[in-house]
């Protein structure tokens, strides 16, 4: 029987201080991609639309199952060989890298490709399975036995990736061919989604949801309820007969970066990074310039009519508190807040602060309330990201258990160095992304960032050399 499918892509930029969505998507009638740009400054956006862009045009390619895998791997290095090219030619992308998973539609099979932490999920028969494993710090101590699934959730080193596309001849990804049945539900998700939405969830809803849409809509729309402080990118494709009631979707998404990219008009000369990456996309995808794109347009998916909700749910809690003060329950608000705690970093010191970490105007909602004698530096990378963002805290004991733990982590790593041992990174290791972007924290509920106890062992919270922290 021949399939087809139908499918529906949303990214929202997520709770966090992001500015931009690092994100981007892709989903056509025979090609799915979902890339997680990494990097920091003006760079994440530049590696994930420009991977987009050159596996675009697979879409219309007409291939046999026998060259499925081998087209997906060459037009990957040909991807990466841009990264190399365009970090090359402007320093500041030096460091980007993504993320990446592509399902090729050949016949009735799905050719996959995948590097990176981004996840891969099937729902066959109301049987709900991850189809791809991530190339992970976390995911080798799972491997080898060292640690449970359930630890490696909270593991304080789970950002630690070891395999990305960053423009390195090694960048290798995982392949395979499946085959694929008329019912079959699948979902490719950015970290924003699968680190803070547990497996359960995200599996109710693909067996909830009547639509791919719906599916895809819900999938963000819980992702955010659960505070998701990261880029939160979803593709949904279901299989269905081209010849039945469910109709296949035949106009291409675009989502993320990517949109962004193919909203830009062309410039002349593009100087910016961000420039050069919506050129390099509409290059890949052959896309001409607004005044003359006679081509049909991919529609772009991620709408800002789409965002609305995000904005209003990211906007409603310092909105209530706003309004709140203006209509005169200021000192019930102020009297609230100061019985909050979180723990974050003052000159360079793990401090205790009373209040919201938050401000309105000029009016800062917290103080300092305890300045340890815990130097930020000194812990490991990841948590030092963590520190910065600060830990909520449910009182003032649990704060100052926290810093307790946070002083265990400084003496070990102090401990390392003192033996020649890194704490929390390695001298080879790409930083991907700054220690503070969301990428790097863990969710809102904080105790779960930081070991209990101080590790037995260095090996299970230092990551082998050649990994990338995101």
């Amino acid at each position: 029987m021949a399939i087809a499918l139908r499918y529906a892509a949303r990214s929202d930029l997520g709770l966090g201080p992001k500015s931009r969505n690092e994100d981007s998507g892709y989903a056509g009638p025979n090609l799915l991609v979902l890339a997680d740009g990494m990097g920091g400054h003006a760079a994440g956006d530049v590696a994930s639309s420009m991977i987009v862009g050159e596996l675009a045009p697979l879409d219309d390619e007409d291939v046999r199952a026998d060259q499925a895998i081998k087209l997906l791997e060459h037009a990957l290095k040909s991807a990466n060989a841009k990264l190399t090219e365009a970090m090359r030619e402007n320093s500041d992308l030096a460091g980007m890298g993504s993320t990446t998973i592509v399902m090729l539609r050949t016949g009735t099979k799905l050719a996959m490709a995948h590097i990176g932490d981004s996840r891969a999920f099937m729902l066959r028969d109301r049987t709900f399975n991850q189809i791809t494993k991530d190339h992970s710090f976390v995911q080798q101590l799972v491997d080898e036995g060292r640690i449970s699934k359930e630890e490696a959730g909270s593991h304080p080193q789970r950002s630690v990736v070891t395999r990305v596309m960053t423009g390195q001849p090694d960048d290798e990804p995982d392949t395979s061919l499946r085959e694929a049945r008329v019912g079959d539900r699948f979902l490719l998700c950015s970290d924003g989604l699968s680190d803070f939405v547990g497996a359960d969830v995200i599996e109710e809803i693909l067996v909830a949801a009547a639509t791919p849409e719906e599916a895809a809509d819900r999938c963000v729309e819980v992702a955010l309820k659960a505070h998701t402080r990261d880029n939160v990118t979803v593709i949904v494709a279901d299989v269905v007969d081209p010849d039945g009631d469910d109709l296949p979707t035949t106009v291409p998404q675009v989502v993320g970066a990517a949109a962004r990219s193919l909203r830009d008009k062309t410039k002349a000369i593009p100087t910016t990074p961000a420039e050069k990456a919506a050129a390099l996309s509409r290059e890949a995808t052959g896309r001409k310039d607004d005044r003359d794109n006679r081509a049909e347009t991919p529609e772009l998916a991620d709408d800002p009519r789409r965002t609305l909700r995000s904005k209003r749910l990211r906007r409603g809690l310092l909105g209530l508190v706003v309004a709140v003060i203006l209509l005169g329950g200021g000192f019930a608000a102020w009297s609230w807040s100061q019985q909050q705690f979180f723990v974050g970093a003052d000159n360079g010191q793990v401090a205790i602060f009373r209040g919201v970490a938050s401000d309105i105007g000029p009016v800062d909602l917290s103080g300092l309330e305890l300045r340890s004698d815990v130097s930020v530096a000194e812990l490991p990378v990841d948590v030092q990201g963590s520190v910065s963002r600060t830990i909520p805290a449910t009182d003032l004991a649990d704060a100052q258990a926290k810093v307790d733990r946070l002083r265990a982590e400084a003496v070990r790593c102090r401990a390392l160095a003192a033996s020649g041992m890194p704490c929390g990174s390695t001298p080879v290791a790409t930083l991907t992304t700054p220690p503070a972007t969301p990428s790097t924290l863990p969710p809102t509920t904080a105790p779960t960032t930081l070991p209990t106890t101080a590790p037995t062992t260095a090996p299970t919270t230092v990551p082998a050399p050649g990994v990338a922290v995101r």
